[in-house]
C-alpha cells in the first residue's frame, strides 16, 4: 500500500455571494451563504479521495494501492469544529486523520471569509488563525509514524519550517518522494523548498510575481533551481497530478498525467465545490468507474 501524505493547513470557509462588493460603512445582504472546509491540502485530498473510489483498475475497488493521510494543525479532538472538519469528507473517508497535531485549549478553526462579487466574479478573502503552526519537532513524531515508503506532499506554507521537514525526511526515510506547491507572491523562501522537491507545482500568480511572461519561461528559469518541475495551479490540478504518479506511474506518460491533470482542473471550474470532478474525467481516459 502506497502512502500519500498532505501537509497543509485545513480552514473553514464562510463563503457570501453578493450583487457586488460593499463600501465602507455600509449595508448590503448577502443572496447566499455557504459554510465548507477550505484549506489546499484538504481540497486536494478530497478531490484524490474520489478518484481513488472511482478507479477499479483490477476489477476490485482497492483505492488504488493509496492510503492518504492529512498532517494539519486542528483544534482540540474533541471540538465540534474538528468533527465539521472529519465530516466533511464523508463516511468511510479513505483519509486517515489520525497524524493531524490537535491543539487541546483551542476550540475554534483557522477560518477564512470569502466576499464573492456577482457583478464581476471576483473575491476577497480575510483569514483568522489563532492555532499554533506545526513545529518540526511535531512533524518529525508524525512522520515516524508514517514510516518509510511514501510521498509526502506539501503546502509551502512556513517555508522556514517546512525545509526543515524536507530534509528530515531526505535523512530519515530516503525512498521518500516529495512535492511542494509554489504559490504566495512574495512569501520569503519558496525557491528553497522546490531546490529540495521531486516535483514542483508553480501557481501562476507566482510566476507573474517573478516576471515570468509564459509558463515555458517559468519552467526553464526554475530548471536550475528545482530537481523537477511539474507546472500548474489549483488544488484539483495537484489532485489529479498526485493521482497520476502514485496511481499511473508505470502506465502514463508525463504529458498524459498534465493532460489527466488539466481535464480534471477544467472540470472542476465548471462547478461549484469539488463533488463529483473525477468520473468523467476517468471515463475519459478509460479508466475504469465504480459505477
Amino acid at each position: 500500500m502506497k502512502k500519500l501524505v498532505c501537509v497543509g493547513a485545513c480552514y473553514l470557509d464562510t463563503i457570501l455571494d453578493v450583487p457586488h462588493y460593499p463600501g465602507e460603512d455600509s449595508k448590503l445582504r448577502a443572496t447566499n451563504l455557504q459554510v465548507r472546509r477550505g484549506g489546499n491540502c484538504p481540497n486536494t485530498l478530497q478531490v484524490l479521495q474520489q478518484l481513488l473510489r472511482e478507479q477499479r483498475p483490477d476489477g476490485h475497488n482497492n483505492h488504488g494501492g493509496v492510503k492518504p493521510y492529512l498532517i494539519s494543525c486542528l483544534p482540540s479532538a474533541d471540538a465540534p469544529a474538528t468533527a465539521t472538519v472529519v465530516d466533511s469528507f464523508g463516511p468511510g473517508s479513505l483519509v486517515d486523520f489520525t497524524r493531524c497535531i490537535f491543539r487541546a485549549n483551542h476550540r475554534d478553526p483557522a477560518s477564512s471569509y470569502i466576499i464573492r462579487s456577482e457583478a464581476t466574479g471576483s473575491r476577497t478573502l480575510v483569514n483568522y488563525n489563532d492555532l499554533p503552526e506545526m513545529t518540526i519537532d511535531e512533524f518529525v513524531t508524525a512522520a515516524d509514524e508514517v514510516g518509510d515508503d511514501a510521498w509526502f506532499h506539501f503546502e509551502g506554507r512556513i517555508p522556514e519550517t517546512t525545509l526543515q521537514c524536507i530534509r528530515y525526511l531526505r535523512r530519515s526515510f530516503p525512498s521518500t518522494r516529495v512535492s511542494v506547491e509554489v504559490e504566495k507572491p512574495g512569501r520569503w523562501g519558496l525557491e528553497d523548498l522546490a531546490a529540495e522537491a521531486d516535483v514542483v507545482f508553480y501557481s501562476r500568480s507566482w510566476a507573474e510575481s517573478k516576471r515570468y511572461e509564459s509558463a515555458q519561461q517559468c519552467l526553464s528559469a526554475q530548471s536550475g533551481v528545482a530537481r523537477k518541475a511539474t507546472v500548474g495551479a489549483g488544488d484539483t490540478f495537484i489532485a489529479g497530478m498526485l493521482f497520476g504518479l502514485l496511481c499511473h506511474h508505470e502506465d502514463w506518460n508525463t504529458e498524459r498525467k498534465v493532460q489527466f491533470a488539466v481535464q480534471l482542473a477544467t472540470c472542476k471550474v465548471q462547478r461549484d465545490g469539488f463533488d463529483g470532478v473525477g468520473a468523467e474525467v476517468l471515463k475519459h481516459f478509460g479508466v475504469a468507474s465504480s459505477q
